[in-house]
C-alpha cells in the first residue's frame, strides 16, 4: 500500500503542474483583455513558458539523476506556486511573462521526477501500467483548469482565480514534504557527481542510444497536437472559430481527459503484454490524428458537434500515446541515466508545441486576427511535424533493432520494437 501512497502524492504534484500549465489556455481571452495582448503577443506569453519547460528538460534530468525525485518535486511545487501567486496580482505584461516562465521551470522538473519514482517503488511488470497512469491521471489538472478554475475566474475575477491556483500548489507542497521518499528504504539512489566533461559525455551517450531518439520522435509525433489544443488554442478555436459556448468548450476539454484516461489504461496494458508492437501503436495514433484533422479542416464552415467530439477524443489519445516514448527510454537506458533520457524524450513534443503555438499565432495575426479562416490556415502547420516524426520513428526503430542484435545486455522480449 505504501508504494501507491507515495506515488499518489507525487502524482498530485503532477496534477498541479498540468493544472498550472493549462490555466492560461482557458483564461486566454481574459489574459488578452487584462494585458491588452493580441494573438501573437498572447501566444508568446505561453510559448516562453514552454520554451523554459523544453530547454530545462536535459538539465532537469541531470539534476534528477544527481539528487533524486523528492528534491526536484519539492523545488518544482515551490516554483509553480510562487509563479501563480505573482501572476495573480500583476497587471504588467513583462512581469506576467516572467511569472509564467517561473511556472514553466517548476513544471519542467515535476513530471520526469514523478516518473523516476515508479521503477523504485513498483515491480517491473507494473511499471508500464503505472507509467501510463501517471501521465493520464495527471491530466485531471486540465479538468480542474477547465471547470472549477474557469468558474472561479468568471465569478470572482483574475486575482482570486490565480491566487486559488497558488494555494492548491502550496497544499501539494506540504503533502510532498510529509510523504514522498525516493526509494522504499529512504536512500537517494542517485548517481555520483560528475565533472562538466563527464556530464557532456553522458548526455551525448544517452542521446546516441537509438531507443532514446525513438522515444523522442514518439513523444514529438503523438503529443504536440493535444498539447497545443489544451494549452493555448483549443478554447479560442472552439468558441470563436467553431461557435461553441464557453461551457460546451469546457465540456469538450473535460472529455479530452476522460478519453486520455480510458485509452491510456488500454495502451499501458497492451504495451506491457506486447512490447514488440509499441512503435506500431505510435504510428497508428499519429495517423489517426492526421486523418481526423484532415476531415475537420476540409470543411468550409464550422464542424458539427459530433465531429468536434470525435476530433477531441482522437487527438487526446496522443497524450497517453506519448508515454510510450518514456517506455522506450526506460528499456534502452540504465537507471543511473534514466532521468537524462526521460528529459530528452520529454523535449520532443514540447519543442514542436512551442514552435507551432508561436507560428499559429503569427499566421492568425497575418490573417487579421482570430477567426475561422485564420485558424483553418494555422492548424495545417501540423502536417510538417507529423511527417518529420514518422520519418524519425522509422529510422530510429531500424537502428534500435540493429542494436538488439549486438547488445545482449537487454532481454529481447522487453525491448524489441
Amino acid at each position: 500500500m505504501r508504494p501507491w501512497i507515495v506515488w499518489a502524492t507525487g502524482l498530485l504534484a503532477y496534477i498541479v503542474a498540468v493544472f498550472d500549465r493549462t490555466t492560461l489556455g482557458v483564461s486566454g481571452l481574459a489574459a488578452a483583455e487584462r494585458f491588452s495582448a493580441g494573438p501573437t503577443v498572447l501566444s508568446m506569453f505561453v510559448v516562453l513558458q514552454v520554451v523554459v519547460y523544453a530547454c530545462a528538460q536535459v538539465p532537469a534530468g541531470l539534476l534528477l539523476d544527481r539528487y533524486g525525485s523528492r528534491v526536484l518535486i519539492v523545488s518544482g511545487a515551490t516554483l509553480m506556486a510562487s509563479g501563480q501567486l505573482a501572476l495573480a496580482f500583476t497587471e504588467s505584461l513583462p512581469a506576467a511573462v516572467a511569472a509564467r516562465a517561473v511556472v514553466g521551470l517548476g513544471d519542467a522538473v515535476t513530471f520526469i521526477s514523478v516518473l523516476r519514482l515508479v521503477p523504485h517503488w513498483f515491480a517491473p511488470r507494473q511499471i508500464p501500467v503505472v507509467t501510463q497512469l501517471t501521465g493520464i491521471v495527471g491530466q485531471l489538472g486540465q479538468v480542474l483548469s477547465a471547470v472549477p478554475f474557469l468558474a472561479i475566474l468568471s465569478a470572482a475575477g483574475w486575482s482570486v482565480a490565480y491566487a486559488s491556483a497558488a494555494a492548491f500548489g502550496a497544499l501539494s507542497l506540504v503533502l510532498i514534504l510529509l510523504i514522498v521518499k525516493n526509494t522504499p528504504d529512504g536512500s537517494a539512489a542517485t548517481a555520483e557527481a560528475m565533472s562538466v566533461r563527464e556530464t557532456l559525455t553522458s548526455v551525448k551517450t544517452v542521446w546516441l542510444r537509438p531507443g532514446t531518439r525513438l522515444g523522442f520522435f514518439t513523444h514529438m509525433g503523438t503529443q504536440f497536437s493535444i498539447t497545443i489544443f489544451a494549452l493555448m488554442w483549443g478554447l479560442p478555436y472552439l468558441t470563436v472559430a467553431q461557435g461553441l459556448s464557453a461551457g460546451a468548450a469546457g465540456a469538450l476539454l473535460s472529455l479530452s481527459v476522460a478519453t486520455a484516461i480510458a485509452s491510456g489504461i488500454l495502451i499501458g496494458v497492451f504495451t506491457g503484454r506486447y512490447p514488440h508492437r509499441r512503435s506500431w501503436i505510435v504510428l497508428g495514433i499519429i495517423g489517426s490524428n492526421a486523418l481526423v484533422w484532415t476531415v475537420v479542416l476540409s470543411l468550409s464552415g464550422p464542424a458539427p458537434l459530433w465531429l468536434l467530439v470525435v476530433l477531441v477524443a482522437v487527438i487526446s489519445v496522443g497524450g497517453p500515446g506519448s508515454m510510450v516514448g518514456f517506455d522506450f527510454a526506460r528499456t534502452f537506458n540504465t537507471r543511473a541515466t534514466l532521468g537524462t533520457a526521460q528529459g530528452m524524450v520529454n523535449m520532443g513534443g514540447f519543442l514542436v508545441s512551442l514552435i507551432l503555438m508561436q507560428a499559429m499565432g503569427m499566421v492568425m495575426e497575418a490573417q487579421g486576427g482570430i477567426s475561422f479562416d485564420s485558424f483553418r490556415q494555422a492548424w495545417t502547420l501540423q502536417y510538417a511535424v507529423w511527417a518529420l516524426a514518422v520519418l524519425g520513428i522509422l529510422v530510429t526503430r531500424r537502428k534500435a533493432r540493429r542494436q538488439l542484435e549486438k547488445d545482449d545486455r537487454f532481454l529481447l522480449e522487453d525491448i524489441k520494437t
